[in-house]
């Protein structure tokens, strides 16, 4: 039976939003939850630029030591066989390259540089430097693929596929689409094509996680897995991306739950309010009362009748249980009255304290290098670190460490 796969895409498009910024040690975070999750994948970040380059490397560390889980990390390119070609040395195995596909960015964005036969030989170029490269999957990616006529977005998937790629990302680039007409063209381009096509939909109308799950279902329809792009919190470009939590949730009991859909990866939301209120710390956006599953007011009744139906059996206005989103977090640094925390400016005394106070074991051996990473560290984020972050540092220092070159830390 096909099944559904979420792709993250937080580390690439969610920090591309404007007016935020996540350090590289927030990213790591990012796919350290990802994993705790059970997400499939993660789009990483940018493997052609010099300053993504530390990070993914620790990042590949990070997952040879097994601290992200099953998580598979991807690279994201432009559909260039240059950019290829300056990732594959990273030793990224999964890649997802990305060119436009419709009238009007060929038009309008290229500008007479490209045409539509130029489009397919670039990103079928660089499918193919990839796959010669040794990635072991590519995913590419039709971007504004809901302005894409049908002919072409046909020919472009199935050139691609001839080219060793995996998947074809539908791109709802300026977030128009809707659920039906999303649904129609995934099962049609997934039918033909014999591949999955991914899910990537923007929120500009308010129906991101509607036009998603609407896609994927379309991939069931023809056959096909679907892959699920989502963004931790909805946060994106523009009005932001499908929200992870809801698609999980959308699933689980608009779908799973009567049989007609199978959630592939093994989803564990017991990290989804940890995840999700780290996140909004992170980037500097708060998170809405109503936020589906993590919102401070997802589970809250008031009104008389709803009161009254929820102390009788909370089912009668839930849909799924609370504790299933698992515990709000009260991290160490949020503490009211007197606190030591530990930081950039702190000293050993205040490192032992938090440490040993939160039940975080340090190895004499690695106590400078773990309190020189918490340094470091906030200095990075430029805010209180939370207790998962302290123990990602104490339990993988030496692969952390790579995260900070020329700081004589490696």
């Amino acid at each position: 039976m096909p099944g559904i796969h979420f792709l993250d895409v937080t580390n690439r498009d969610g920090v591309q939003t404007a007016r935020v910024n996540l350090s590289k040690f927030g990213k790591t975070m990012v796919n350290f939850y990802l994993g705790k999750l059970g997400v499939a994948q993660s789009e990483l970040g940018f493997p052609f630029l010099f300053h993504e380059e530390p990070y993914i490397r620790a990042n590949l560390a990070l997952v040879k030591a097994g601290a992200f889980g099953s998580l598979r990390l991807s690279g994201w390119t432009r559909a260039l066989a240059g950019d290829v070609e300056r990732a594959l040395p990273l030793g990224l195995k999964h890649l997802n390259l990305s060119i436009s596909t419709s009238d009007q960015m060929i038009q309008h964005k290229f500008r007479g540089r490209l045409d539509r036969d130029a489009v397919i030989r670039e990103m079928t170029a660089a499918t193919r430097a990839a796959r010669q490269g040794g990635a072991e999957t590519v995913g590419v990616n039709a971007e504004d693929g809901s302005r894409t006529d049908d002919g072409y977005l046909l020919e472009f998937a199935q050139a691609a596929r001839e080219a060793g790629a995996d998947r074809v990302r539908y791109c709802d680039t300026i977030g128009g689409d809707t659920p039906e007409r999303i649904r129609e063209r995934f099962a049609k381009l997934a039918g033909a094509v014999g591949i999955p096509v991914e899910t990537h939909c923007h929120n500009d109308l308010g129906m991101a996680v509607a036009n998603s799950v609407a896609g994927a279902l379309g991939d069931l329809d023809a056959g096909q897995d679907a892959w699920v792009n989502t963004c931790v919190n909805g946060i994106g470009e523009r009005a932001g991306n499908a929200d992870l939590v809801s698609c999980i949730l959308a699933f689980q009991h608009a779908f799973a739950l009567a049989g007609r859909v199978q959630i592939a990866d093994s989803i564990d939301l017991s990290w989804a309010r940890r995840f999700a209120l780290w996140a909004s710390d992170a980037v500097g956006q708060p998170l809405p009362l109503g936020q589906p599953g993590v919102g401070r007011n997802a589970f809250s009744h008031e009104s008389g009748i709803h009161a009254d139906g929820a102390l009788k059996d909370r089912h009668n206005y839930e849909l799924y249980d609370d504790d299933t989103l698992g515990p709000f977090p009260h991290d160490w640094a949020n503490r009211e009255g007197r606190v030591v925390l530990t930081g950039e400016y702190g000293g050993k005394a205040g490192f032992r304290h938090v440490m040993d106070g939160l039940g975080v074991p340090v190895t004499p051996a690695d106590e400078d290098l773990v309190f020189k990473l918490v340094q470091l560290s906030n200095a990075a984020t430029g805010r209180p670190l939370h207790d998962d972050e302290l123990r990602l540092l104490a339990s993988y220092p030496h692969e952390l460490a790579l995260l900070y070159p020329g700081s004589g830390l490696i």
